[in-house]
């Protein structure tokens, strides 16, 4: 049984940093896409970053354009564990943020109804 658990969320000031974990179990297929998606409050669920990897080697990673140059995921193979670490955040990045996988390529990073497995959500809240 895959799961996938998120951590690190929290509040912080316009400017701060955070870094989001998730801890995924149960993932068979050595290559995997792993994404991390948040929804504001009132607003659809929207991309954020993934990351491919195949044999426990990143190979690519992707992020969105509302987030390019602040945010970085990354892949600790050791502890089966892909991070979103978070900097520069501001007001709008007020979300729940959603870790998900899927086995195989990334394809449509930003597709969510193509990832299988999500995990349950951590909140970042970020004050003006």
């Amino acid at each position: 049984q895959v799961q996938l658990a998120e951590s690190g969320g929290g509040s912080v000031q316009s400017g701060g940093s955070l870094r989001l974990s998730c801890a995924a179990s149960g993932l068979i297929d050595n290559r995997r896409c792993v994404g991390w998606f948040r929804q504001a409050p009132g607003k659809d669920r929207e991309w954020v970053a993934s990351l491919y990897s195949r044999d426990g080697i990143t190979y690519y990673t992707y992020q969105s354009n509302p987030v390019k140059g602040r945010f970085t995921i990354s892949h600790d193979n050791a502890a089966n564990t892909v991070y979103l670490q978070m900097n520069g955040l501001q007001p709008n990045d007020t979300a729940v943020y959603y870790c998900a996988a899927k086995a195989g390529a990334c394809g449509d990073t930003w597709a969510i109804a193509t990832y299988n497995y999500w995990g349950q959500g951590t909140q970042v809240t970020v004050s003006s």
